[in-house]
This record gives structure tokens, C-alpha cells and sequence, in this order.
């Protein structure tokens, strides 16, 4: 009952048993309605020839509490033997010495590629006068940059020991008593990711890819990001890319048919561009926190955090997930949107290979809130639509199938 994954190929059986993790705050009340189109999406698509068996597995608060670890070791294990799994939000205390469980998971399962899908679904209101036009996919490294978490707090021997040593081995000058991190950006986590990015692009036949970097001011880190990126394209994706250069230098302006444009973009130019020219961006490779940034602001053009599906995929298993917060004050209260944890359950089944699922639980969606029929966040802002709470909403959807 369990997905197989070896190399490229991976094996799915019609009967596949796939951890979960409820998620804190918001997380059991998004999962329950999410579980209840899934199920019910499988079995429009297949019938009885193909089904989900869920396994609950614990981290967050419900790890704490039952096992008194926030990221329980079976956890990780368990989802490396499964190969797939999906998460609701979980809790990361702010400014206080718990790691992020979010990035933890990413890190010890080493799920370097955050992808991040945006693109607009009608009527949802936005800010933008021509929301459509928003149809990216962001690759975000997620492994190092500063969410590596090396960092000592300031006043601290630590600190101290680290500043005495770039002062006096380095001739770095720092503020007194500062709070120091280290960004560390590789070659190889960079390339890994790029190539990722470049692949998705070939495999779906986009235009570019755009290398996110600021790299005229951290040269050795974010412009090593831009260098590499193009590096890996040139080694690997030569017959299959060209660089922007190269189009205006040797192609009159106009891509090679069939070629995938390798560009770079400053990230705070680039922070204008998708607001000016969002439909010139198609896949953005970028490092970690630069990503983050990006990732949230892109939702933000289509509606927000509750529509925004998101996945974590690595070389050998990966894990799908909503992309907003717990949201606690609205916890147990039936009330959320969950549509962010519903399509990245379609992002899950399309990365099995159960791509009708995932093409039944999108236009079910899309026909729920056309009508109107929409949780508080969007009711909100809709005029004339119709209330309801996150299990009718589900319940709505379900019924488009």
C-alpha cells in the first residue's frame, strides 16, 4: 500500500496508504473538509478502483502533547517510507528558542524545492487591475540561505567568541554586542534547484525560468546563486535553453522554438516587474528567504494565503502543505478557508500521477466560488455571495463533482 520511489520512477498503487499531519490552530477544522474532497475526488475519478488510506502522523502542539516532541523522529520515518504526505499550518512560537517545525521537516527530509503555484482563480477580488496575468511558479531553495538557522543571539559568549573572530581573524567591524547569522549558499544546493526549476519548465512547456537574486550587493551568495543557476543550465539544459543574452545577441529579440529563457532579475527590480509585467514571468528560481518574500506577495496579487497551494519535494519523498498560519483565534470554529490545503492535495495527486483528481478537485473549486458560494475571507469581499463554513464549503465543492 505504500508509493515506491526509485531514481525517477515512482509506483503507485490503487489501494495507497499516505501520512497526514492535522496541523495546529486552524489545522483540524481545513483538514477535515480537505480529506472529504479528496476522498470524494478519488472516487469520482476511479470509482472503487483506487483509494486513500490515511495515516495520521503527529508534529506541532499534537506532537508535543502525545509523544513530547514537536518533530517526533517516527514522524520523519515514516514519511520517508511513504514518499508522499501532506501537512495542515503548524505552530512556531516567535522569539523564542524553538526551531521552526515547518523548516525542520524540510531540512531533516531534505525537501529542497519549495513550489509554489500561483495563479488566479475568478472571481476572487484582488488588488491587481489585471490578476490573470499572474501565472508563475516560484522554486524556492529550501534548505539554506538564513533559514539554515545558524545564528547566535546578541550579548551572548557565543556571539561574542564569533564576533572576537571576524574582528580580529577577518577585520570585519561589527556593532558592539550584535546578533550575528550566517547565510551559507552552495553550488550544489543551488544547481540542484535550478535544475529542478529548468525541468519543470521544459516538462510544461513555459517560456523562462528567472533566476531571483541580490546579487549587486551579496556577491558571493546571492550572485553566486544567479552564476550557478546559469551554470547548470549551460551543463545540463543546453539543447533545451538560451540564455536573455543570447536572444537579443545572436536571435534578433525572438527565442529559438522550443528553447526555455534563462534570465536573472534583481529581487527588488524583479518585486516591481511582477507587478508591472507579471504575464513576462513564468517559473522564478530563487534562494530561500528571497522566495519566502515572493511566494506570500504573488498570493497576495490573487487573493491571498487561502488559495495558495504550496509543496516541498526533494529527491526522494515529499511533502505538500497549506501555506498560510494557524490562525488560533479562529480555531475549532468551522470558519476558515481551506481552500490553500485542498489544492495542494491537487498538487499531491498530480505529483502521483492521479492527475484526473487533481483536474476534478480544481474545477470543482473554481465552480464553487463562481457561484458565490464562499467562506468569510472571500464573502467578505464578494458582492452578493453566499457565506458559508469551512465544511460546507467542502461540502459545496463536493458537489460539483
Amino acid at each position: 500500500m505504500k508509493i515506491i520511489k526509485k531514481d525517477d520512477n515512482m509506483s503507485v498503487p490503487d489501494r495507497v496508504e499516505i501520512p497526514f499531519i492535522e496541523g495546529d490552530g486552524i489545522g483540524p477544522d481545513i483538514w477535515n473538509a480537505a480529506q472529504l474532497v479528496f476522498d470524494r475526488a478519488v472516487a469520482k475519478a476511479y470509482g472503487t478502483r483506487r483509494s486513500i488510506v490515511w495515516k495520521e502522523v503527529l508534529a506541532g502542539e499534537k506532537g508535543f502533547k502525545k509523544a513530547g516532541e514537536w518533530l517526533p523522529e517516527e514522524t520523519l520515518n515514516t514519511i520517508r517510507e511513504h514518499v508522499v504526505a501532506i501537512k495542515g499550518p503548524l505552530t512556531t512560537p516567535v522569539g523564542k528558542g524553538i526551531r521552526s517545525v515547518n523548516v525542520a521537516i524540510r531540512q531533516k527530509l531534505d525537501l529542497f524545492a519549495c513550489v509554489r503555484p500561483v495563479s488566479y482563480i475568478d472571481p476572487v477580488p484582488s488588488p491587481m487591475k489585471r490578476p490573470e496575468k499572474v501565472d508563475m511558479v516560484i522554486f524556492r531553495e529550501n534548505t539554506e540561505d538564513l533559514y539554515a538557522g545558524i545564528e547566535w543571539q546578541a550579548g551572548s559568549r557565543d556571539a561574542e567568541k564569533v564576533a572576537r573572530f571576524l574582528t580580529e581573524e577577518m577585520g570585519v567591524v561589527l556593532p558592539p554586542g550584535a546578533g550575528i547569522g550566517i547565510k551559507p549558499i552552495s553550488a550544489a544546493n543551488t544547481k540542484r534547484l535550478v535544475a529542478s526549476a529548468i525541468t519543470y519548465a521544459i516538462d510544461n512547456r513555459q517560456p523562462s525560468v528567472t533566476l531571483m537574486h541580490k546579487g549587486n550587493i551579496m556577491k558571493y551568495t546571492e550572485g553566486a546563486f544567479m552564476q550557478w543557476g546559469y551554470e547548470v543550465a549551460a551543463e545540463h539544459f543546453a539543447d533545451q535553453t538560451v540564455t536573455e543574452a543570447e536572444v537579443y545577441e545572436k536571435h534578433n529579440g525572438r527565442p529559438p522554438a522550443g528553447r526555455v529563457v534563462i534570465k536573472d532579475r534583481i529581487a527588488d527590480m524583479l518585486f516591481q516587474q511582477v507587478l508591472l509585467r507579471p504575464d513576462e514571468f513564468h517559473v522564478i528560481a530563487t534562494p530561500n528567504l528571497n522566495g519566502d518574500y515572493l511566494s506570500d506577495a504573488l498570493a497576495a496579487q490573487v487573493g491571498g494565503l487561502g488559495l495558495a497551494p504550496g509543496a516541498n519535494i526533494g529527491d526522494t519523498c515529499a511533502v505538500f502543505e497549506a501555506t498560510h498560519g494557524t490562525a488560533p483565534k479562529y480555531a475549532g470554529q468551522d470558519k476558515v478557508n481551506p481552500s490553500s490545503l485542498i489544492l495542494s492535495g491537487a498538487m499531491m495527486f498530480e505529483y502521483m500521477g492521479w492527475k484526473e483528481v487533481a483536474t476534478a478537485i480544481r474545477g470543482a473549486l473554481q465552480n464553487t466560488i463562481m457561484e458565490g458560494t464562499v467562506t468569510y475571507d472571500l464573502a467578505r469581499q464578494i458582492s452578493g455571495a453566499r457565506e458559508v463554513k469551512c465544511s460546507a464549503f467542502a461540502e459545496r465543492i463536493v458537489a460539483h463533482f
